[in-house]
């Protein structure tokens, strides 16, 4: 059996620069495997999802493969997705439902939809008391918290630990303003989820959502083939936007628009890029929707919820969510240099259509593998994985906006082009996937 290896965090992190090994090194990411992704609340699903009783998803989770399922009183269980006798996955498709009991294929164990042990072929032949007390025979295997906020699942695989609300903190009010966009203040998944596995460490896709530097240079030609487009169609006769120029037109902005952008970390990584003003600050609303928000919320709360329109809210470190344009990030790692990136559109119920098409358009233009965006991003995020490998300086600098080390709040503001918001990220990743917390 291969050693465990202890990894001193904080010989990695720095308060002003990381060490290239957070991303390139094996040993690094099989203890944040262990300890980094067991402690903390992470994404699994959308209670939309799975509305009916039995309905079920399956993923991967830091290695351990989970099984999130609507139990028979409407509540939702999340379970290590491997039958209690040989360790067989109980269900390999991405969704379905179980019916009314859970079976093994193997040798057809059953458990009630709570995972608890219901029936075993020639029972008769495990009546000695070993089997009673093994662990076998209590069920299948629970992960260590289950929360459910807005719909949105998370979970915490180790038993003990920070708990939910501790753990997200002021965070959670960029679930509150996405699902507070709906006049009945429900979201639906809609459509299906666009997948693309990049040739790098997830940590790098993370850092990136909190750049507001990379666009100037690395999305020039999106911008440049925006505002030529929508020169071509406007000519100076102010016509309505096209949605495609709208969301590519902002990558023609530069460095003056975003150096006015603000930003607020939270505790534990978290953080939200933009919140006065973003590129999602101008979208237009009808007015009949407004007033059913109103009728819902008031005012003053509709107000709030849509006058703040984040560039990214980052809830670390599981998903990414841009309230405006309804959409959300799913980061999936799945080696020490590959990542899955998933991208999900939302349906806010009672909401115009407009809505809809706004989130399956952006999904579409900006994060699609295909996309003119997505792809920038993706080749930079592969030639870093492989330029650190180079010989040499072996840290990655993160001064930009660094003054001195500063006790954290529970909000903290600083300037959008501040590299805080990764500092605050790489604070939050030493402390959790170290032994003593």
């Amino acid at each position: 059996m291969k050693p465990v290896i202890d990894i001193c965090a904080s010989s990695l992190v720095k308060s002003d620069k990381v060490h290239r090994d957070v991303y390139t090194s094996q040993a690094v990411f099989e203890q944040e495997q262990r300890r980094f992704f067991a402690s903390t609340w992470n994404f699994v699903a959308h209670a939309s999802q799975i509305s009916e009783v039995g309905d079920y998803v399956t993923l991967d989770l830091a290695g351990r493969p989970l099984l999130v399922v609507r139990q028979t009183d409407g509540t939702i269980g999340v379970f290590f997705n491997r039958c209690a006798h040989k360790g067989s996955k109980l269900y390999t498709n991405e969704f379905g439902n179980v019916g009314k009991i859970m079976q093994c294929p193997y040798h057809a164990w059953t458990y009630k939809l709570d995972g608890t042990p219901l029936g075993i072929p020639l029972r008769q032949e495990y009546k000695s008391n070993s089997f009673l007390q093994c662990e076998s025979s209590k069920g299948l295997g629970r992960v260590g918290g289950v929360s459910v906020y807005r719909d949105f699942v998370f979970v915490r695989l180790d038993p003990e630990g920070i708990n939910f609300e501790e753990y997200f903190g002021a965070s959670l009010q960029w679930l509150d303003n996405m699902a507070d966009r709906s006049p009945t203040g429900k979201l639906f998944i809609h459509g299906g989820v666009l997948r693309n596995v990049i040739r790098c460490n997830w940590k790098m896709y993370l850092e990136n959502i909190n750049d507001t530097v990379h666009p100037v240079s690395t999305h020039e030609s999106v911008g440049k083939s925006a505002k030529s487009t929508w020169d071509a169609i406007n000519k100076g006769n102010e016509k309505v936007m096209p949605m495609a120029v709208e969301q590519l037109l902002p990558f023609a902005s530069g460095y003056d628009f975003f150096n006015q952008l603000d930003a607020e970390v939270y505790p534990n990584g978290h953080s939200a890029l933009a919140v006065r003003m973003s590129t999602h600050t101008g979208y237009a609303y009808p007015a009949d929707y407004v007033a059913a928000l109103e009728k819902r919320l008031g005012k003053e709360r509709t107000s709030d919820v849509l006058g703040k329109a984040p560039q990214n809210s980052i809830l670390y470190p599981s998903i990414a969510v841009k309230g405006a344009p309804l959409v959300m990030r799913v980061i999936r790692p799945i080696s020490v240099d590959r990542m899955m990136i998933e991208a999900w559109s939302f349906r806010a119920e009672g909401a115009p259509e407009l809505l809809v098409d706004r989130a399956m358009s952006y999904n579409q233009l900006v994060f699609s593998p295909m996309s003119i965006v997505a792809h920038d991003d993706i080749h930079l995020f592969e030639s870093v994985q492989k330029g650190l490998s180079a010989d040499g300086n072996p840290w990655v600098s993160l001064h930009r906006g660094y003054e001195e080390e500063k006790v954290m709040e529970d909000v903290m503001a600083c300037k959008g082009t501040s590299e805080e918001l990764m500092r605050n990220q790489f604070k939050a990743w030493a402390h959790f996937i170290a032994e003593d917390k």
